[in-house]
Formats: structure tokens, sequence, C-alpha cells
């Protein structure tokens, strides 16, 4: 990963965050001189996670900590595996699989492949930031190893109910060896992770990066009518106002839930008005339900009348060239006019800040991190049951026939972002927690 400046990000930034996060670089050098910061996930690209760690990581590298990013590989009984974690502990079963002793044992070959390689490669004395629960049976064996070892959970739910129950007791004698535990929201944390090492970090936005950096109006225009990117519905009449929803084609992210909203509704909504649902083309390597669920969405639009036909857009983005996905992204979320992130679990929705810094109004479920992200009716519009199809109309037309409140909670959203969501704050935090690590150890 290439260092990233920290002058860049400062930029936009008062003079007193500036000193701050300044004074925290010098004291990341000298608190980390002759260690390294190991960062370990399931997937290099696609999805918040790989997006987050892009930016942390470039600009941590950029004040001259030795920083780095590993990615595990896995088969896909693996990942079909993680992927049922991942459900449960947004409290939902996801496929019928068990987490049994069978299910451990494909855990544990899957993470013992790759311990001798890390063991090698990891010093005593470093930090081990590992991602989610494809890396939680690492903890033991890097612990060992004399690491400093810190499990950061990006996903969860408010409410404890049978599912996440079950999750948590898969995890919790993996997650046991980790020295720290960093959660979006406190709610997410389980009972038995120690309060004492338990830090609350919320993800981050890079206004630099391809998927948030200004474009201009040619190269959006250009970008959201790329070829290949339509997969049912015509093309997307750019002259007319359009909503957009983009995300992982995931059942938690509910895109049939906004089609059926749409196409339901269609009659309280301005008649030029579109709907726009835009995921990944190829999936993500550890989503192994992708497939299945764009597949789904593309047999509930051939179901819809044709007037919801006409007027209802999918689009698969292509993942060949990062950069350019990430663009179309941008592109599609500044020229939307209004914003959707219909969740029905979220831990933390970069699908949600990045609209937000480009001033789009946007109109989410209010789950999980979401909560924390929008302030209802200043910064955005939360709709309280993420289920409910005609609150989700009945929004969306409010704010299209407002073009005054669009900007004003636009101009909001904004601000809030900027106040509480970029890097700097971000650096900050993993800085304090690193020093009472190794202050805790005694180093």
């Amino acid at each position: 990963m290439a260092p990233v400046a920290l002058a860049r990000l400062t930029a936009l930034l008062p003079p007193e965050r500036v000193d701050r996060v300044e004074t925290y670089a010098a004291a990341a050098r000298r608190l980390l001189a002759g260690r390294t910061v190991w960062n370990i996930s399931s997937t290099a690209r696609g999805g918040g996670v790989a997006e987050m760690l892009a930016a942390l990581v470039a600009y941590a590298a950029g004040t001259g900590v030795d920083i780095r990013w590993l990615v595990i590989g896995g088969s896909p009984d693996f990942f079909a595996l993680t992927k049922r974690i991942h459900n449960r502990l947004h409290g939902v079963p996801g496929d019928d699989g068990a987490l049994d002793a069978a299910a451990r044992a494909t855990y544990d070959a899957t993470l013992a492949g790759h311990v001798g390689e890390l063991v090698d490669l990891v010093r005593p004395g470093d930090l081990v930031l590992l991602h989610d629960p494809q890396t939680a049976g690492l903890a033991g064996a890097l612990r060992e190893r004399g690491a400093h070892v810190v499990w950061r959970c990006h996903v969860g739910v408010d409410e404890s109910n049978r599912w996440t129950q079950e999750a948590w007791g898969f995890l919790q004698d993996l997650v046991a060896p980790a020295h720290a535990c960093v959660f979006s929201r406190e709610q997410f944390a389980p009972a038995w992770v120690d309060r004492r090492w338990l830090r609350i970090i919320p993800p981050s936005l890079d206004p630099f990066s391809a998927k948030n950096v200004e474009l201009t109006p040619r190269e959006d225009k250009s970008l959201v009518r790329r070829l290949g990117l339509v997969v049912e519905g015509p093309a997307v009449p750019l002259a007319d106002p359009f909503v957009l929803q983009v995300s992982r084609w995931d059942r938690l992210k509910d895109m049939s839930g906004v089609l059926d909203a749409f196409a339901g509704h269609l009659a309280e909504l301005p008649p030029d008005v579109h709907l726009v649902l835009a995921g990944p083309a190829d999936g993500v390597a550890d989503d192994p339900e992708a497939g299945e669920v764009l597949a789904e969405c593309r047999d509930r639009w051939r179901s819809l009348a044709p007037a919801a036909r006409r007027r209802a857009h999918l689009l698969a983005i292509p993942m060949d060239d990062p950069v350019a996905n990430a663009r179309t992204v941008n592109a599609l979320q500044r020229r939307a006019t209004v914003v959707v992130q219909k969740s029905l679990a979220e831990g933390f929705g970069l699908t949600v800040t990045e609209p937000m810094w480009k001033a789009r109004p946007v109109v989410a479920s209010a789950v999980g991190g979401i909560r924390d992200q929008i302030e209802d009716g200043v910064s955005g519009i939360l709709l309280e049951d993420p289920r409910d199809g005609a609150a989700l109309a009945a929004a969306l037309a409010g704010l299209l026939g407002d073009a005054k409140w669009r900007r004003e909670l636009g101009r909001n959203a904004h601000d809030r972002v900027h106040e509480h969501y970029l890097a700097d704050r971000h650096l900050i935090q993993y800085v304090d927690l690193f020093a009472q690590l190794l202050g805790a150890d005694g180093a």
C-alpha cells in the first residue's frame, strides 16, 4: 500500500484538528518505532472493510509508521461458514447450516493453513489488527508469538437473540486471546468482552479516494453510462431524477425490498423519478450469497408491471478495475437525487457516509451504526421499521417534492461527516489504544 501524506487530509481540517492529529502522528512514530502494525482481513476489495483499510493503511504509512495489510484466503466451505456467522451476528439465520463441531473443524483447518506464514512474519512486540470473524481464530497463535493482538469486529446488532448468541458462542474462545476488542457500537459487543479492553471506534471516510473525489460533470455522466452496467431495465435516463441504493448483493441490504417499495408505491412518487439499484458484478470473495441475491432481484424485477419495469434499473458494476468501480459508484451517488440504504441490519454504513459527504439527502434504516451516522430530520431521514415500504415511499415522496429540504439535509449531512467521520479521528483513537496496550504490557 503506497503511503499517503497526512497533509492531503489535513488540508480539509480546521487548525485545531490539524495540530491534534500531527501531535498524535509524532507520538505514533515514537511509540511504534521498531514495531510493525499488521492488518489481517479476508478480502482486498469490495465492501466497507476493504475500503476503510485501504485509506487508513495509506494515511498511517504516510506518518512514518510501519503498517502492512495481509489478506487470507479460504475454501468455498470456509466462506460459506463465515457468511453464516456474519448473518447470525446480525440476528438472522442465513443458510440452514450449523455452527457445530464440523463447522469448527472447517474453520480451524483453514486458519491453521495461514498460521505458519504469519508467525514467520510477525515479530514479538508487533501489533496485529484482526478484522471480523474470518480472522478471529488467529488471535491465539499471534499472542503466543508475542504480538499485541486486537480483534476488530465490523458487524453486529443492538439486541441479542438466539442467532447472535449462537454466533458469539462459536467465536468466544477464538476471540478470547486478543488483548483488546474494537467495535463500531458498544451495543454490538457481547457481555463476555472485557469492558476494560473494549474500544468503540467507528469507521471513517477518505474524501480523496476514487469513490469520493470530486468529479467533473462530464466524468460522472460518462461513468454512469458505462457499457455493460445494466443487467435489468433500460439505460438510466440521466436527465430524470433517480433514487439510488448502492450495496453488496446481500439479503441484509434488502435490495429487493427497495424494489418492492418503489414499485408498490409508484403512484405516490413523481412520474419522472426512477430507481437504480447497483452492486458489484462479480461478487466479493468472502460473500458466497451475492450471486443468489442478484438473481433473486432480477427475478423480482421481471415480475413487475411494465410501468414499474420502465422506471427501475439493476446495475452490476464490474470489479476487474477497482478504481473504475469506485469512480462509477462515486458518479452514481453524485448524480442521485436521493440515496437510500434500506438495510435490515448494519454495523456501519459507508454507503451512507459516502453520499452524505457528497451532500446528497439520505433515507436509511434506523439500525446499528446508521443511528449514529444520521440525525433524523437534520442530516438525513431514518426509517424506524426497515421493512416498512410505505414509510420509505412516503419519505421519498416528501424529499422528491421539496428541493429546498433536499439541499438543507445534504448540507447538514456533509458537515456531519466532516466533523465526525474523517480519518484524523480514526487514527487518533487507534494511537490511544496502541499506547494503552503497550503501556499495559510494560513495553
